[in-house]
């Protein structure tokens, strides 16, 4: 197949979670024989913001981590009859501009060959329904939803069989355990500040815990407030700003623990939606006590990880963790068979092969529905 890809960014990770798990199944697309070709805009926020704040190094190095697969920069002067001539399959990812996602839908509906798929893996189903109302999804074959609480939704909004449960993965070619790494640091988190809608668990599961046990300890990511930099400095946790997710490896096999902190929004209205994070950690092979969350879909075994019930919860696991070798090593060993097993990329971009054929099996590919979609 001929695989176009439009998200609003591949190369850059700034703030854009989503790009592990784009590189990784484009990577396993490509790995199985299929064409794979990725736009991204030229103004696109997440580049913008990443050669803002450390220039084009880690951006090149993207580039060259990933050879074959086409990376095609473009603006509003893009060709899309040119972009989209001898697709098989097309993917609009969520966080597109209503342009893209109608240029795309429109050569659908007027009979271009191409199944094309929505891929949601965003909260704003629920959270900002107008945003998506924005996003005329008329003529799409279907939705690839990071989990099956959005699945359901979207089942609910007139989706029916054309709405998939597609979670993220692990694209074990870069995240994996790297032995020849000194573990010197206890901790090591990987996230967000974002905009304070998960402070007070931060402050609870994070700042607090590695203060009362005196860990020696390092975070990364973006968009930290002075505030919540004085937070955790004053905690003597040092601050390393942002990370490019193809540098996470070295980073999690640096440290004896990690933890997972999860956004509210999927806490409370996505239950069973890990974050990427998680699997990256237990692919990388470092030890994870994880906030709350519901594991509703049993992604993962007991003993992949341990959950922290609260702060003074999370100070004791984490202690558990750094002074039991034993325990430890459990957990890396169910964790990483876990990933391998279940959650890899390459899994990921066999089921997404599995679908496409199970849609033109149904006889609609060439002939789009009319939905009631998220724009209903």
């Amino acid at each position: 197949m001929k695989c176009v890809l439009f998200y609003h960014a591949f190369i850059s990770c700034w703030n854009n979670g989503n790009a592990h798990f784009l590189r990784g199944y484009a990577r396993e697309l490509a790995a199985l024989g299929h064409e794979v070709v990725v736009f991204e805009p030229t103004d696109g926020w997440s580049r913008l913001n990443a050669i803002r704040e450390i220039g084009g190094e880690a951006i090149q190095d993207v580039g060259r981590l990933f050879p074959g697969i086409s990376v095609r920069r473009y603006d509003a002067a893009l060709d899309f009859d040119e972009a989209l001539d001898g697709a098989d399959l097309v993917i609009v990812h969520e966080w597109n501009s209503p342009d893209v996602i109608e240029q795309v839908g429109r050569r659908r509906a007027h009979g271009a060959p191409y199944t094309l798929l929505f891929h949601d893996t965003h909260h704003r189903v629920i959270t900002a329904p107008d945003e998506l109302a924005q996003f005329d999804l008329d003529a799409f074959d279907g939705v690839l939803a990071f989990g099956e609480v959005l699945r359901q939704i979207y089942m609910k909004l007139g989706w029916a069989n054309r709405a998939y449960t597609w979670h993220e993965a692990a694209d074990v070619a870069l995240y994996h355990p790297l032995s020849d790494v000194e573990r010197a640091e206890d901790l090591v988190w990987i996230g967000n500040w974002g905009d304070g809608e998960r402070s007070a668990e931060l402050n609870e599961f994070l700042v607090e815990p590695v203060a009362e046990l005196n860990l020696h300890a390092s975070v990364y990511g973006v968009r930290y407030s002075d505030g919540a930099l004085h937070t955790i400095r004053t905690a003597g946790i040092r601050y390393g700003g942002w990370l490019p997710a193809h540098r996470a490896p070295v980073a999690f096999a640096g440290a004896r623990a990690t933890i997972h902190v999860p956004r509210g929004p999927y806490v409370r209205l996505l239950p069973g939606i890990p974050t990427i994070r998680v699997f990256e950690a237990l692919a990388c092979g470092i030890p994870l006590v994880s906030a709350p969350w519901s594991d509703a879909e049993e992604l993962f075994p007991d003993g992949a990880y341990l959950t922290a019930a609260h702060g003074a919860d999370m100070s004791r696991k984490l202690r558990a963790v750094l002074d039991d070798r034993e325990l430890s090593s459990a957990l890396v060993a169910t964790g990483l068979r876990a990933v391998l097993e279940r959650h890899t990329c390459r899994h990921r971009a066999q089921q997404l092969v599995g679908i496409v054929e199970a849609i033109r099996a149904s006889g609609t590919s060439s002939q789009p529905l009319r939905y009631i979609g998220a724009s209903a």
